[in-house]
């Protein structure tokens, strides 16, 4: 593929990842409780579920996607239960300090990696952005598998950075907290904005 074409669809990727959603909710929230550990995963399931999208663009399948519209809820729903139940766990989180928070993972590994996942399978955003959006920025009838995996190159680029910035600045954050008081209210603000996520996830 062209340099420009890719420099094109890196910058809508971009623009689209940055924007506000449940995935950049549900990482921030997460991280100012538990830290950085553990976000990595939920990132890889945003980046797979891309790179599913691009896939299904590539392939033309928009009108399947419609078909399977009720699966893809039923994605969403179960990535909404896993975002409750995390949002659940930072409410009655123990209010410790950020040092003693460094605490053992808790959260299924598996668990995160699906729920970043589910958030982007079931994610109508996305589903415009590769289905809608894409066919206009790259010339899909034509697109090599070569092409393919440079988008998926840019794919993984663009969302670690973007969503990396996020966990960072959140991880960052966490530690202005330092008594009890502050810290549960930074857990139980971030569980509610959890939820809040999972509601997202679930009726959008």
């Amino acid at each position: 593929m062209g340099i420009l074409d890719l420099v094109v669809f890196a910058a809508a990727l971009a623009l689209a990842a940055a924007s506000p959603g449940p995935s950049v909710i549900a990482l921030v929230a997460r991280t100012l409780v538990r830290g950085r550990e553990g976000a990595a995963l939920l990132v890889a399931g945003i980046v797979l579920g891309d790179m599913v999208w691009l896939a299904g663009a590539a392939l033309g399948l928009a009108a399947l996607a419609v078909t399977l519209g009720s699966l893809f809820f039923l994605v969403r729903l179960a990535a909404a239960a896993y975002l409750i139940y995390l949002a659940y766990k930072l409410w009655t989180a123990p209010a410790q300090p950020a040092e003693a928070a460094e605490i053992r993972e808790a959260d299924s590994r598996a668990g995160l990696f699906l729920t970043g996942l589910g958030m982007t399978l079931g994610n109508p955003k996305a589903m415009a952005f590769y289905l809608a959006l894409l066919p206009s920025i790259v010339d899909l009838n034509h697109l090599t598998m070569l092409g393919f995996a440079e988008l998926c190159g840019v794919i993984s680029v663009v969302l670690t950075l973007v969503f990396g910035s996020y966990v960072a600045l959140a991880h960052r954050a966490r530690h202005l907290a330092a008594s009890p008081r502050g810290i549960r209210l930074i857990n139980r603000t971030c569980g509610t904005a959890m939820a809040g996520a999972a509601v997202l996830v679930a009726t959008k």
